[in-house]
């Protein structure tokens, strides 16, 4: 029986990879960084390029296995990277790069139904990122599960729109696409067009799902990069939204008749000097352990009343250099199985 199986963002979950900031490294040349550096706002703080200071790296994994030992106490099976550490930059046929980091599997590995999906990054510096978990997708596909990679990218410089900061960074020359540009509703698939997901990525993952899924392109929702800091699906007919990018207007038609609960105003602290990857709106990436249950920053009390009042319990842990890093708790996790099938939630 495939060991891969989830269908959308909040069934009860069974197993689930989570991340490492082990090796951790901010690249010092990644024209997809320096690209989206330039048509973004609320990222790309100042980090020096270079090794994460080891504190941020163990108090991080300190944090990480505070939540992984939450996750063991509900009988959820938890897998992990072995994280790669490379000596020196690696090359392809046409340019060469330095590695980033094995911290955020949910923008790297995408999990649709029994299908795990290796997304097309738009990061150089995450081009073999997904190494560090080959022997996770070797079992996968032993237990029946559906194992396949999108098509390496060549990420030449002229996929990267460095020249007009009004348009998105990324241009519509190959299929590149984050697989944090997606969340899954059952049938229907939301898909963030935007300066980590293009218009040719949103036909490819179509053209694999097929008629099964309906994969809806989100345009002028959000610019920048991934959808998880600007939607969450709660559960069936509910959704937490960023009410500094989501209107009326450009919400996913089908979300419309959805409730809607407006995310306050995210509580900002920091345990580091070292900067900033990550929009405060990063208090927001929760992960749905099951349609009632949900894990969340501790510190975003007024996030996590709202929550208690619409009928969701939340574990409160912490992730103290997720913006430094660039990953909450949605972001360092990819759910792997969860209960429930295939279903039309609209």
């Amino acid at each position: 029986m495939s060991l891969v199986s989830a269908y959308n963002e909040w069934d009860p979950i069974e197993e689930i990879i989570v991340g490492s900031a082990l090796h951790a490294a901010m690249p010092n040349e990644d024209k997809g960084f320096k690209t989206i550096q330039k048509t973004t706002h609320d990222l790309f703080d100042s980090i020096r390029p270079g090794a994460f200071h080891q504190k941020i790296i163990d108090e991080t994994e300190d944090d990480i296995q505070a939540f992984v030992d939450e996750l063991k106490k509900l009988a959820i099976q938890v897998r992990r990277p072995d994280p790669i550490k490379f000596k020196d930059k690696f090359k392809t046929l046409d340019w060469e790069a330095e590695h980033y980091f094995c911290y955020c599997p949910r923008d790297i590995l995408l999990t649709i139904g029994d299908m795990i999906i290796e997304t097309p990054n738009v990061f150089r510096s995450r081009y073999f990122e997904t190494f560090a978990y080959k022997d996770i997708l070797l079992d996968y596909m032993r237990s029946g599960s559906k194992w396949i990679s999108a098509p390496k990218p060549r990420l030449l410089n002229e996929i990267y729109n460095d020249s007009d900061p009004n348009q998105s960074a990324l241009m519509n020359l190959e299929p590149v696409f984050d697989a944090a540009n997606v969340l899954r509703a059952g049938q229907d698939i939301f898909y963030l067009v935007s300066d980590s997901g293009n218009e040719l990525g949103f036909q490819w993952l179509q053209n694999i799902l097929g008629k099964q899924y309906r994969v809806h392109p989100c345009r002028n929702l959000y610019s920048s990069m991934h959808i998880d800091s600007t939607l969450c699906l709660l559960k069936p007919g509910l959704a937490l939204v960023n009410p500094s990018r989501v209107t009326d207007d450009n919400l996913p038609p089908l979300l419309r008749n959805w409730d809607k609960l407006i995310a306050p105003e995210m509580v900002e602290y920091t345990y580091s000097d070292a900067g900033s990857f990550s929009t405060k709106w990063l208090g927001m990436n929760l992960l749905m352990l099951a349609p009632t249950v949900a894990v969340v920053d501790k510190f975003q009390l007024p996030l996590i009343k709202l929550l208690e009042k619409n009928g969701i319990d939340v574990i409160p842990l912490i992730l103290r250099h997720g913006r430094t890093l660039g990953g909450g708790f949605h972001c360092i996790t990819l759910d792997v199985k969860r209960k429930g099938k295939l279903e039309n939630y609209f």
